[in-house]
Protein backbone atom coordinates (compact mmCIF):
# COMPACT_ATOMS: atom_id res chain seq x y z
CA UNK A 1 0.00 0.00 0.00
CA UNK A 2 1.73 3.16 -1.12
CA UNK A 3 2.10 6.07 2.17
CA UNK A 4 -0.60 8.39 0.62
CA UNK A 5 -3.13 5.47 0.45
CA UNK A 6 -2.32 4.73 4.07
CA UNK A 7 -2.22 8.31 5.44
CA UNK A 8 -5.24 8.66 3.94
CA UNK A 9 -7.13 5.43 5.74
CA UNK A 10 -5.73 6.88 8.82
CA UNK A 11 -7.07 10.27 8.50
CA UNK A 12 -10.42 8.89 7.08
CA UNK A 13 -10.45 6.88 10.80
CA UNK A 14 -9.22 9.19 12.81
CA UNK A 15 -11.96 11.70 11.70
CA UNK A 16 -14.86 9.13 12.12
CA UNK A 17 -13.84 8.39 15.55
CA UNK A 18 -13.19 11.70 16.94
CA UNK A 19 -14.42 15.47 16.65
CA UNK A 20 -18.07 15.20 17.33
CA UNK A 21 -18.15 15.16 21.05
CA UNK A 22 -18.32 18.52 21.81
CA UNK A 23 -22.06 19.20 19.57
CA UNK A 24 -22.96 15.56 19.99
CA UNK A 25 -26.56 15.09 22.04
CA UNK A 26 -26.22 13.75 25.53
CA UNK A 27 -27.21 10.04 25.49
CA UNK A 28 -30.92 10.30 27.52
CA UNK A 29 -33.15 12.59 26.03
CA UNK A 30 -35.87 11.95 27.72
CA UNK A 31 -34.90 11.76 31.20
CA UNK A 32 -34.20 16.27 31.80
CA UNK A 33 -32.35 15.21 35.08
CA UNK A 34 -30.16 12.41 33.67
CA UNK A 35 -29.49 15.26 30.96
CA UNK A 36 -28.30 17.65 33.04
CA UNK A 37 -26.47 15.47 34.87
CA UNK A 38 -24.24 14.78 32.01
CA UNK A 39 -24.44 18.21 30.79
CA UNK A 40 -23.45 20.42 34.11
CA UNK A 41 -22.89 23.30 31.76
CA UNK A 42 -26.34 22.91 29.95
CA UNK A 43 -27.71 23.09 33.59
CA UNK A 44 -25.70 26.62 33.65
CA UNK A 45 -27.03 28.29 30.79
CA UNK A 46 -30.61 27.84 31.37
CA UNK A 47 -30.24 28.62 34.77
CA UNK A 48 -28.89 32.20 34.07
CA UNK A 49 -31.19 32.55 31.18
CA UNK A 50 -33.93 31.48 33.57
CA UNK A 51 -32.43 34.85 35.71
CA UNK A 52 -32.16 37.10 33.04
CA UNK A 53 -35.34 36.48 31.39
CA UNK A 54 -37.80 34.60 33.50
CA UNK A 55 -38.07 31.66 30.93
CA UNK A 56 -38.65 28.42 32.94
CA UNK A 57 -35.94 25.97 32.57
CA UNK A 58 -38.26 23.29 31.49
CA UNK A 59 -39.89 25.27 28.83
CA UNK A 60 -36.30 26.26 26.99
CA UNK A 61 -35.39 22.11 27.26
CA UNK A 62 -38.62 21.43 25.40
CA UNK A 63 -37.73 23.88 23.11
CA UNK A 64 -33.88 22.92 22.69
CA UNK A 65 -34.79 19.40 22.07
CA UNK A 66 -37.76 19.83 19.59
CA UNK A 67 -35.56 22.29 17.32
CA UNK A 68 -31.68 20.49 17.77
CA UNK A 69 -32.26 17.25 19.68
CA UNK A 70 -29.41 19.60 21.67
CA UNK A 71 -26.75 19.00 18.94
CA UNK A 72 -24.64 21.96 18.79
CA UNK A 73 -24.27 22.35 15.53
CA UNK A 74 -27.99 21.46 14.00
CA UNK A 75 -28.22 22.69 10.15
CA UNK A 76 -31.73 22.07 8.47
CA UNK A 77 -31.80 19.19 5.60
CA UNK A 78 -30.64 20.37 2.48
CA UNK A 79 -32.78 21.19 -0.34
CA UNK A 80 -32.16 19.24 -4.12
CA UNK A 81 -33.57 19.66 -7.49
CA UNK A 82 -34.66 16.87 -9.18
CA UNK A 83 -33.71 14.69 -6.02
CA UNK A 84 -29.83 14.81 -6.19
CA UNK A 85 -28.27 18.40 -7.02
CA UNK A 86 -28.35 19.65 -3.63
CA UNK A 87 -29.23 23.53 -3.66
CA UNK A 88 -28.73 24.96 -0.03
CA UNK A 89 -30.34 24.36 3.11
CA UNK A 90 -33.55 24.75 3.52
CA UNK A 91 -33.18 27.83 5.97
CA UNK A 92 -30.23 29.56 8.00
CA UNK A 93 -31.07 28.11 11.39
CA UNK A 94 -28.12 26.84 13.43
CA UNK A 95 -26.93 25.33 16.45
CA UNK A 96 -29.10 24.56 19.75
CA UNK A 97 -31.81 27.04 18.95
CA UNK A 98 -31.85 26.72 15.36
CA UNK A 99 -32.08 30.49 15.37
CA UNK A 100 -31.93 32.57 11.87
CA UNK A 101 -29.39 34.73 10.95
CA UNK A 102 -31.48 37.65 11.00
CA UNK A 103 -33.41 36.95 14.17
CA UNK A 104 -30.06 36.19 15.37
CA UNK A 105 -28.36 39.31 14.32
CA UNK A 106 -31.34 41.03 16.14
CA UNK A 107 -30.29 39.49 19.22
CA UNK A 108 -26.94 40.71 18.92
CA UNK A 109 -27.49 44.17 18.04
CA UNK A 110 -29.99 44.23 20.91
CA UNK A 111 -28.26 42.86 23.51
CA UNK A 112 -24.68 44.13 22.82
CA UNK A 113 -23.71 40.01 22.40
CA UNK A 114 -21.80 40.14 19.64
CA UNK A 115 -19.57 38.14 20.13
CA UNK A 116 -22.57 34.98 20.52
CA UNK A 117 -22.75 31.80 18.95
CA UNK A 118 -25.33 29.70 17.88
CA UNK A 119 -23.27 26.27 18.80
CA UNK A 120 -22.75 27.58 22.34
CA UNK A 121 -25.11 26.71 24.91
CA UNK A 122 -25.21 29.91 27.28
CA UNK A 123 -25.83 32.07 24.28
CA UNK A 124 -28.54 29.85 22.04
CA UNK A 125 -30.11 29.58 25.64
CA UNK A 126 -29.81 33.51 26.20
CA UNK A 127 -31.35 34.15 22.78
CA UNK A 128 -34.56 31.86 23.37
CA UNK A 129 -35.14 33.91 26.76
CA UNK A 130 -34.40 37.09 24.59
CA UNK A 131 -36.93 36.03 21.79
CA UNK A 132 -39.51 34.19 24.40
CA UNK A 133 -39.23 37.46 26.77
CA UNK A 134 -40.31 39.02 23.74
CA UNK A 135 -43.10 37.42 22.52
CA UNK A 136 -44.47 37.63 26.52
CA UNK A 137 -43.86 41.61 26.15
CA UNK A 138 -45.52 42.03 22.16
CA UNK A 139 -48.23 39.01 22.40
CA UNK A 140 -49.01 38.31 26.25
CA UNK A 141 -47.73 34.97 26.00
CA UNK A 142 -46.77 33.23 29.18
CA UNK A 143 -43.42 32.16 29.60
CA UNK A 144 -44.87 28.82 30.68
CA UNK A 145 -46.48 28.19 27.56
CA UNK A 146 -44.07 25.74 25.70
CA UNK A 147 -46.72 25.06 23.55
CA UNK A 148 -47.77 28.49 22.23
CA UNK A 149 -44.11 30.08 22.78
CA UNK A 150 -42.80 27.08 20.36
CA UNK A 151 -45.57 28.53 17.94
CA UNK A 152 -44.39 32.19 18.34
CA UNK A 153 -40.92 30.71 17.87
CA UNK A 154 -41.43 29.07 15.06
CA UNK A 155 -43.70 31.09 13.05
CA UNK A 156 -42.12 34.52 13.94
CA UNK A 157 -44.38 36.68 16.12
CA UNK A 158 -46.43 38.26 13.57
CA UNK A 159 -47.08 34.69 11.84
CA UNK A 160 -48.44 34.09 15.37
CA UNK A 161 -50.26 36.80 15.91
CA UNK A 162 -51.70 36.28 12.84
CA UNK A 163 -52.35 32.54 13.49
CA UNK A 164 -50.56 31.18 10.43
CA UNK A 165 -49.51 28.17 12.46
CA UNK A 166 -53.64 26.99 12.05
CA UNK A 167 -52.91 26.05 8.40
CA UNK A 168 -50.36 23.98 9.50
CA UNK A 169 -51.55 20.67 11.50
CA UNK A 170 -48.11 19.20 11.29
CA UNK A 171 -46.98 22.33 13.29
CA UNK A 172 -49.72 22.14 15.68
CA UNK A 173 -49.15 18.82 16.62
CA UNK A 174 -45.09 19.58 17.16
CA UNK A 175 -46.14 21.97 19.23
CA UNK A 176 -48.58 19.82 21.47
CA UNK A 177 -45.09 17.44 21.93
CA UNK A 178 -43.40 20.48 22.85
CA UNK A 179 -45.76 21.27 25.68
CA UNK A 180 -46.71 17.91 26.62
CA UNK A 181 -42.62 17.45 27.28
CA UNK A 182 -42.26 20.42 28.86
CA UNK A 183 -44.44 19.13 31.31
CA UNK A 184 -42.34 15.57 31.55
CA UNK A 185 -39.41 17.86 32.15
CA UNK A 186 -40.75 20.35 35.07
CA UNK A 187 -42.39 17.22 36.43
CA UNK A 188 -38.62 15.23 36.33
CA UNK A 189 -36.73 18.63 37.01
CA UNK A 190 -39.00 19.16 40.60
CA UNK A 191 -38.39 15.28 41.51
CA UNK A 192 -34.79 15.91 41.36
CA UNK A 193 -34.76 18.94 43.15
CA UNK A 194 -33.77 20.91 40.31
CA UNK A 195 -36.30 23.25 39.79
Amino acid sequence: MSRLLRASILLLLLASCGGGGKFSAPRNLDDACALLRERPEYYRAMQATERRWGIPIHVQMATIHQESKFVGNAKTPHRFVLGIIPMGRQSTAYGYSQALDGTWEEYQRETGNRSARRDRIADATDFMGWYMNGTEQRLGVSKFDARSQYLAYHEGRTGFANGSYNAKSWLVDVADRVGQRSQTYQMQLAACGRL
